[in-house]
């Protein structure tokens, strides 16, 4: 696999690869665009996560995780922010990703 430098390639790669529901953060729990369905931390395991830089403005750092469900049968990715832009709601969950991508 080449390296990817960007965020958009990235996520264009992860999608060719089947990666094609578009997860949020939604309390503690995955909640999925298309599919309606809602993922627990339990539910779904962290196949692999990138950490992108912002070049010029710290504000633009992002991890993103390709994520999969082998009980809902479905794969797909989720963007968060880190550093100053990361969401303190979220925090339970964001736990329990970093720990399946360690």
């Amino acid at each position: 696999m080449h390296t990817l430098l960007t965020l958009s390639e990235t996520l264009n790669q992860l999608k060719a690869e089947g990666y094609t529901e578009d997860f949020n953060l939604n309390g503690d729990y995955l909640a999925g665009q298309r599919s309606a369905i809602q993922l627990s931390p339990d539910e779904f395991v962290v196949d692999q996560h990138f950490r992108f830089e912002g070049a010029s403005d710290p504000a633009d750092s992002a991890v993103l995780y390709a994520i999969s469900s082998a009980r809902f049968n479905l794969k797909g990715t989720l963007v968060n922010g880190y550093g100053v832009s990361s969401d303190e709601a979220a925090d339970c969950i964001i736990r329990a990703i970093r720990e399946q991508a360690s």
